[in-house]
């Protein structure tokens, strides 16, 4: 077989199935903690966080913009609704790829996962910092210096809140599947019932004043709006890293994945229209709890605040945990193919993969203490969105190659959706501005550099063939 065939091999989509039913990862999800696990990892990233880093440059079309990214989501869910059916694994986007385009296609999209899962649980960590200050004003009166409550580059020296909350939930994954499943359920429930207070709230201070003009900067406001919001739909597919996790994966993984975006999507453009109403876009971009001083403006009292800002400190915290569970999983599957270190598959008598746990956890809290939130939210994008597109492509490949393969879900309108899919991610890219492009294209080259030094040589599959 030549060289750049190789690079091309595929995994087939059997021996995924067959490596996932032995698993040594326990089975014990059902479809309401897989549903509670990809709502939690979405709801609260784009509303307590990154609306006021997209409103002032949408204005009132943030709306829209969330809508957008939605449905780029919603076509990139239902390829992965039917992928996850397919070959129900840990690996999620990487594993779908190694069993449609090949190794160094799956390499490239599981490295764009890394960057995808571990940045964004930095970035939503750095934003936790300010709700809890909000939180702490609103309750005792003190808040944590703005040193030790910011990354360099935004006043502070380092994020110890954001680093604090990181290695919490690392510490709750490493006790076991089942108690982190649980954590995830109840939080994900108060945050959802925190987010309808919001709503109820701000809808008694409606101003149809602060909703013209709609769209101050056109279309391309809109764009780069939904460029910078479509990392709040990152959460979706955190179902399909539970594949090994789940009781029945081929019939619960795409429900959970399409039922949670349809949840989340609807609560972002609800709390993103009440939002605006209440106060004008602009006054969200002026504060890093942004829904919480919305709330203090309208009601002119602190106690709506307080209560706002406490749901954002637990919903930003399972998020953090759901979305470094993720990344956990698909360390899981690239470590079992050969392509990072053996140890990073292991489990302990938890059965949780522990070494790989801590490791993350250590080096996201690193990250999250000392990056800004912008740079890091734009680099989650860029990772998604370029994962979401390989998806997009891989369905329609396997359902070319290989049509007899059961499937629990199919995805409607083929090939036309998935393609619409990939241009919608290809249109949200073009939305990123030149930094972003140049880190995604040192991180690929950096991937690309540990591939051939180390991840082709170590391949299970290419092992096998020598």
């Amino acid at each position: 077989m030549s060289f750049a065939r190789s690079l091309l091999r595929v995994k087939p989509a059997e021996r995924l199935a067959i490596e996932g039913s032995h698993s040594e990862l326990n089975r014990t999800l059902g479809l309401v903690p897989l549903v509670a696990l990809s709502v939690g990892a979405t709801l609260g990233t784009g509303i307590f966080v990154v609306l006021a880093e997209a409103a002032p440059a949408a204005g009132p079309a943030v709306v829209v913009s969330f809508v957008l990214a939605g449905l780029a989501a919603l076509c990139s869910a239902l390829s992965y609704a039917e992928l996850a059916g397919s070959v129900p694994v840990s690996g999620s986007a990487y594993s779908y790829t190694y069993a449609t385009l090949g190794e160094i296609i799956a390499w490239i999209c599981g490295w764009c996962l890394l960057l995808e899962y571990g940045v964004s649980v930095a970035a939503v960590a750095v934003g936790w910092g300010g709700y809890l200050n909000e939180f702490l004003q609103g309750t005792i009166g003190v808040t944590i210096p703005e040193a030790l409550a910011a990354p360099p580059g935004e006043g502070g020296v380092v994020n110890v809140p954001a680093a604090v909350v990181v290695l919490l939930a690392t510490g709750v994954l490493l006790l076991g599947v089942r108690e982190s499943a649980w954590a995830t359920t109840v939080t994900t429930v108060l945050k959802i019932a925190v987010l309808v207070f919001f709503v109820a709230v701000a809808f008694t201070a409606f101003n149809s004043g602060n909703l013209t003009p709609f769209a101050p900067a056109g279309i391309a406001g809109i764009s780069v709006g939904a460029s910078a919001v479509f990392f709040s739909f990152i959460g979706f597919d955190a179902a399909s890293t539970a594949g090994e996790e789940a009781r029945n994966p081929k019939r619960d993984l795409p429900r959970a994945i399409i039922l949670s975006l349809i949840i989340v999507t609807t609560i972002y453009v609800l709390v993103a229209f009440a939002a605006v109403a209440a106060v004008g876009a602009g006054a969200l971009g002026e504060s890093d709890a942004s829904l919480a001083t919305a709330l203090r403006t309208v009601t002119g009292q602190d106690w709506p605040a307080v209560v706002l800002a406490l749901g954002a400190v637990i919903a930003i915290a399972s998020v953090v945990l759901t979305v470094l569970y993720g990344q956990t999983r698909i360390l899981v599957a690239m470590s079992r193919d050969g392509l990072v270190p053996r140890m990073l598959s292991r489990v302990n008598r938890r059965s949780v993969p522990a070494r790989n746990t801590a490791l993350v956890g250590i080096l996201v809290a690193l990250l999250a203490a000392v990056v800004p939130l912008n740079q890091l939210a734009e680099a989650t994008s860029i990772g998604t969105l370029v994962a979401f597109g390989l998806v997009n492509i891989g369905v329609v490949v396997l359902r070319r190659t290989r049509p007899e393969l059961p499937r629990s879900f199919r995805t409607p309108l083929m090939p036309f959706v998935p393609l619409l899919g990939l241009a919608l991610c290809a249109y949200l890219i073009t939305g990123l501005d030149a930094v972003t492009w140049l880190t995604f294209a040192i991180w690929t080259a950096i991937g690309l550099v540990v591939y051939f030094g180390y991840g082709r040589r170590k391949s299970q599959l290419n092992r096998a063939a020598e």
